[in-house]
């Protein structure tokens, strides 16, 4: 048995139905598609959802929520995650959006929020564009600024 004489099972294989090749073929005239109409017309293509001309259900259904225009997304991050940042690191300085963007944590376009999970040890200041009440309490506590950009 080679690859060149390969052939599939009898019966497995047939030929498809031609279209539309004129009346001897018995698909020939309406070619399959019935008699007049806008499905029988050549470029037909029906708009998603459409339901034949009832209300669609996407139409039925009550609209509800409320998207804020004016909305602005922040990147958290945790406290511990700073602190393992400064460990790993060993970052000594002030922690600015800079560092936290060399490091991965954030990408330069994002506005940056310091949550309060986690305990910080060490004291050192941090930029950012918001902070919690708590995020804020421990990083003084620690000895270290919040500085709000």
């Amino acid at each position: 048995m080679n690859l060149n004489n390969l052939k599939p099972s009898a019966g497995s294989t047939f030929s498809t139905k031609r279209i539309g090749r004129g009346q001897g073929s018995g698909y020939g005239g309406t070619s399959t598609k019935g008699h007049k109409g806008q499905k029988a017309r050549a470029g037909y293509s029906q708009k998603i959802g459409f339901e034949g001309g009832q209300m669609p259900l996407q139409r039925r259904l009550p609209k509800f929520g409320f998207k804020n225009i004016n909305r602005k997304e922040f990147r958290a991050i945790n406290l511990d995650t700073i602190q393992t940042l400064i460990d790993t690191k060993n970052i000594t300085g002030d922690i600015t959006r800079d560092v936290l963007v060399e490091n991965g944590l954030a990408s330069k376009n994002e506005l940056v929020k310091i949550l309060g999970r986690g305990d910080l040890k060490s004291g050192v200041s941090i930029s950012a564009d918001k902070f919690t009440k708590s995020a804020e309490e421990a990083i003084n506590k620690a000895g270290g600024k919040a500085i709000t950009l």
